[in-house]
């Protein structure tokens, strides 16, 4: 504690009134603070106060608002317990092993996060199934893209991976296409196919 020597009775009492003005001014200034605060709140919407990135976000959500219904694959979670994923590889490009592994982790990740943000439902469903993935070939770029438009017909989400050209093939090559869907639909799709 700090020991102060007052000379007169005066300047002790003339302490005691400074430390508690002081306590006083800080709960006055914090209470005004906090006034302001909530008036200002009560006043201005929150997103007044957003950062760069939060406006980025609202942004984001005005776009996603467009989608006016949601995915046949959403409405068919409800109603549907198989669901699978099967990564369609292109055969034509020789990749080796490890190319053609981290290509198939690519499409799984890219699908996954299409469906995390536009059909939660099919996801959490696929899931709950133990996650099943099939993976079969396909000979062409060309027949590649026929699976992709046949599976956009039946409101089934896809997802290819276009690969950066950094080791095996060319750059922009499309390697493997992801779908994801309520088994049935997905068969239709490509189950003429061989397994890789």
């Amino acid at each position: 504690m700090l020991a102060v020597a007052f000379r007169t009775k005066g300047e002790l009492l003339l302490y005691f009134k400074m430390v508690d003005l002081s306590w006083l001014s800080a709960i006055l200034v914090g209470a005004g603070c906090l006034a302001l605060g909530y008036c200002i709140g009560r006043h201005r919407p929150t997103c007044l106060f957003l950062s760069s990135r939060g406006a980025k976000d609202t942004t984001v959500s005005k776009v996603n608002k467009k989608i006016k219904e949601p995915l046949e694959i959403e409405k068919l979670a409800d109603i549907l317990e198989d669901f699978k994923m099967v990564l369609v590889v292109r055969n034509d490009l020789k990749m080796g092993k490890g190319k053609v592994a981290a290509q198939c982790s690519h499409a799984t990740l890219g699908l996954y996060k299409k469906l995390l943000h536009r059909a939660p439902k099919a996801l959490n469903r696929w899931e709950m199934c133990a996650q099943p993935k099939v993976v079969v070939k396909i000979d062409s770029e060309e027949d590649m893209l026929v699976l992709q438009e046949r599976a956009k017909s039946l409101n089934i989400l896809t997802h290819i991976t276009i690969d950066a050209g950094r080791t095996q093939i060319a750059p922009n090559s499309r390697t493997v296409m992801a779908i994801l869907g309520p088994i049935e639909m997905v068969d239709d799709v490509t189950g003429g196919l061989k397994l890789l």
